[in-house]
């Protein structure tokens, strides 16, 4: 058929376009019209038929193959759904209808050496609310609102608190009076999803200032210290032992928590409760401390400190700040912690009625929470002559029988330029005349352990440079003693080796790295950069006192669990000794007993217008310490340590005052009064209601605690051309 699509030549596409708009060049197509244009139909731009071979198979295969991807694909995860991950998908789906609350399980008690509860546990009834309830039915909260004397804001505050867990009541009223909770009770329906509990809290039956720093107190755990116990069970409502006993033997005290497994439905609400895992009560922490002793010494410290802040020193006219204090009592026999006093102190009670921001601050600024016995660094000044004593005894530098002329002004042989000065003044200007170790330690002269210092510098060669320093290391004085109570501070002994750490902490403080003759004069006789513990240096006494054995500080005996079995029973730890054979110990022991006994010592007067015993039949022995705090009308640190009966050494007794003044004015009497207590009330041996049938090693690990320095509460001071020094 002429003019057919199938006549027309096969070619391509661009080609069939455009043979039709070439015809409109004015040299191409002769005989049409230059604007007439060629017609293009569907056949022009698609090829014909039999152009094109037939696949059919091919298409067939592309969906088959893409349908059976798709079910690998859904094979596969099926596979992961229902076999490989089937126990976590499992779990997940329990845990969208099961949520788990806890219930706080009720801390052990802390008890004296007599069973005597120092802290118990109170049940006061708590009001909750439960989120959901309140969610449905708003109304309760201004209902409960009324009835209580809260606002509504505190109420929805309360529900909004994260703290607690979202599956369980939160807390709206602690301690709710009886009334309330009686009008509750009768009108259940007016108060939907309103709860009474039972809560246990932390209660004093001494009163609760009795040992405030070495009981500590307990309080809402943070997020850190959750982070910190992975795994320990803590939730955000947790409560945690923040400081003393209750934070040391926290893994005991705490007890195991209790679990309430509740049926949530899809939008939230609780179903009810599938499972209960009853809490398990704590143990109890059994101390070395005898609750009487303890409350006797805080009343005696407390009371001492105040009359100093009221009394001008009677050499200087100043009137003492006496800024803060420390008193322990210790069993030299055994290292037992037997009470342990600071002030200023707090209530622990506050901790359990709340404490406005406002006295939180107050007793914050005061130092209230620190506990100086093992915190405070405190120049020992006098005190440390037992240290410089034992050397010389042990090296020989200078006989205890010798005499030396204690003219009351040493001046250092040879100096003529040294920088740290060449003279050091007695207390006494005048000087006490001839004396011996005896004597010297009696009746504290300063020259004397001027000399030593000297002496012990000038012949290096044969005693090398820190013979005083080895001692007071084995005393323990520049260590940790390892008592078992968070936060103990570490002392340190003044040494040409500490003077360039000192300088490289602090250039400013401690401008000077060289160490002179008269560094070592003034270290010899407890002054410089030498800061002490109270707890150091009362268990330096101790180990004197009982021979040379040095032990550890023990304030816990035992833990007991809650039917009365012991669980651990904590012996006594030794950690160092010191060379003390009679030929050393015995006259350092003389002098120390002249200081209460003989008329010319140091504390005779304030023993005898303080104690009501007599010293014959209960003899003591001690030092007084009056350390510089170096500058004008600055009062110096107050000491006094004393160990007795000297003939059975028992107990030693330490006391400090900073800024207190002499240390037979105001320690003195501390520890005379003390030794009152204990002479009419001795300490007996730790009662336990049942002993394990096997005793457990002396050397039980007790739980470990993070150490930290705080600050020191004694400010040293550049060492003074001239230096006056007291005792």
């Amino acid at each position: 058929m002429k003019g057919s699509w199938r006549d027309r030549p096969s070619g391509s596409l661009f080609s069939r376009l455009w043979r039709p708009w070439s015809s409109l060049h004015p040299f191409r197509g002769k005989g049409r019209s230059i604007n007439e244009p060629k017609p293009v139909g569907i056949r022009d731009l698609v090829a014909a038929p039999g152009d094109v071979k037939l696949r059919p198979e091919r298409r067939w295969y592309v969906i088959g193959g893409f349908f059976f991807l798709l079910f690998l694909l859904l094979v596969g995860r099926l596979y992961v759904l229902q076999i490989k991950d089937h126990k976590q998908s499992e779990q997940q789906v329990a845990n969208n209808s099961l949520r788990v609350a806890t219930i706080p399980a009720s801390r052990g008690l802390i008890l004296d050496r007599n069973g005597t509860p120092m802290v118990d546990n109170v049940t006061t009834v708590e009001i909750r609310l439960s989120r959901a309830e309140a969610t449905l039915d708003p109304a309760v909260k201004g209902t409960l609102a009324s009835l209580t004397g809260l606002s509504v804001n505190q109420i929805r505050s309360d529900l909004a608190n994260k703290a607690y867990s979202p599956y369980q009541p939160a807390p709206i009223l602690a301690n709710a009076p009886a009334n309330i909770v009686q009008f509750i009770k009768l009108h259940p329906s007016e108060f939907p999803g309103v709860s009474v509990l039972d809560v246990s809290r932390r209660s004093y039956p001494l009163g609760g200032n009795v040992g405030s720093q070495v009981l500590g107190y307990v309080g809402p755990i943070t997020g850190n210290e959750i982070a910190a116990h992975p795994g320990a069970g803590y939730q955000t409502d947790s409560t945690i032992g923040q400081t003393g006993i209750e934070a040391f033997y926290e893994q005991y005290l705490r007890g195991h928590d209790g679990t309430n497994t509740i049926e949530v439905g899809s939008n939230g609400s609780v179903i009810g409760t599938l499972h209960t895992t009853q809490p398990k009560i704590g143990d109890s922490v059994v101390l070395n401390i005898d609750a009487g002793l303890q409350s006797a010494l805080d009343g005696i410290l407390k009371s001492d400190i105040l009359h100093d802040r009221t009394v001008p020193d009677p050499r200087s006219g100043v009137l003492p700040k006496a800024i803060n204090g420390a008193a322990v009592v210790l069993d030299v026999n055994n290292g037992a912690v037997l009470a342990m006093s600071s002030y200023p102190s707090y209530n622990l009670s506050s901790f359990v009625n709340g404490l406005s921001d406002a006295q939180f601050k107050h007793l914050l600024a005061v130092g209230a929470f620190n506990n100086y016995a093992i915190q405070g660094l405190y120049t020992p000044g006098s005190t440390f002559k037992l240290v410089t004593a034992t050397a010389e005894m042990q090296t020989g530098v200078l006989s205890p029988n010798v005499l030396i002329d204690d003219t009351g002004q040493f001046k250092v042989p040879g100096c003529h330029t040294n920088p740290k000065g060449c003279v050091f003044h007695d207390d006494e200007t005048t000087g006490l005349g001839q004396v011996n170790l005896v004597s010297a330690l009696t009746e504290s002269s300063d020259y004397y352990f001027y000399n030593l210092g000297y002496l012990f510098w000038s012949q290096q060669a044969k005693y090398g440079q820190t013979p005083i320093q080895n001692v007071a290391h084995d005393y323990g004085l520049d260590q940790y003693t390892d008592i078992d109570l968070p936060d103990e501070v570490q002392g340190r002994v003044d040494s040409p080796e500490v003077r360039k750490e000192l300088h490289a902490e602090s250039p400013t403080n401690f401008p000077d790295v060289s160490w002179y003759t008269g560094d070592n004069i003034e270290m010899a006789f407890g002054q410089g950069t030498t800061a002490l513990t109270p707890i150091a240096l009362a268990n330096a006494y101790a180990t004197f006192a009982n021979g040379g054995k040095r032990y550890a500080p023990e304030v816990a005996a035992a833990i007991v669990n809650a039917h009365g079995q012991t669980v651990l029973r904590y012996g006594p730890r030794v950690l160092g000794h010191v060379s003390l054979p009679p030929r050393v110990r015995d006259p350092i022991l003389q002098g120390l007993e002249g200081v209460v006994m003989s008329p010319s010592g140091t504390a005779y007067l304030p023993f005898k217008d303080n104690i009501n015993f007599s010293l014959t039949s209960f003899p003591i022995a001690g030092k007084t310490g009056t350390a510089s705090n170096g500058g004008l009308n600055i009062e110096p640190n107050s000491w006094f340590v004393g160990f007795g009966p000297t003939t059975h050494p028992k107990y030693v007794v330490l006391c400090v005052i900073e800024e207190g003044g002499y240390g037979a004015d105001a320690a003195a009497p501390v520890v005379a009064r003390a030794f009152n207590y204990l002479v009419a009330h001795p300490i007996g041996p730790v009662k336990l209601k049942r002993v394990l049938t096997t005793p457990p090693s002396t050397t039980t690990t007790k739980p470990s605690t993070t150490t930290t320095t705080p600050a020191s509460s004694t400010t040293t001071s550049p060492i003074s051309t001239t230096t006056t020094t007291l005792k």
